[in-house]
């Protein structure tokens, strides 16, 4: 499987829980759209959006037409592209980011600087030796 490009963001407009399912949609889409991705696998825990964006549920509510046309305008930039359910249970990461996103307190500007995350398999003073003398 590909390369994963974890990114969180915080809405500052009223929204539901479905017009914030697609905002992170369309935000992760763009992103591959900017790395010049041609094949894309969506993962996703929300059944509804997975199943709308593939035409498979039609919807009536009016706050999520736009949002509908837009995710179908974005998928015309891909050769290929492909929609994978993962129930949240089974998606813990994703939910820290969201976490992460409430719990942080924005300044009034719309961008903030990536905020780096490392994994580490070893103590920072693994690598660290000091020579004995003889």
């Amino acid at each position: 499987m590909g390369q994963h490009y974890p990114v969180s963001a915080k809405l500052r407009f009223p929204y539901t829980n479905n017009m914030a399912e697609y905002e992170a949609y369309i935000l992760g889409v763009n992103m591959a759209i900017d790395m010049n991705v041609q094949e894309l696998l969506v993962i996703g825990d929300s059944d509804f959006l997975m199943h709308q964006v593939q035409g498979e549920w039609a919807t009536k509510n009016s706050k999520i037409f736009p949002y509908l046309h837009h995710v179908q305008e974005l998928r015309k930039r891909f050769t290929k592209i492909e929609f994978r359910h993962v129930p949240r249970i089974s998606n813990a990461f994703v939910d820290e980011l969201a976490t992460l996103s409430s719990m942080i307190q924005h300044p009034d500007k719309n961008y903030i600087d990536p905020i780096l995350v490392r994994i580490h398999n070893q103590p920072a003073y693994y690598a660290h030796v000091e020579e004995e003398t003889d």
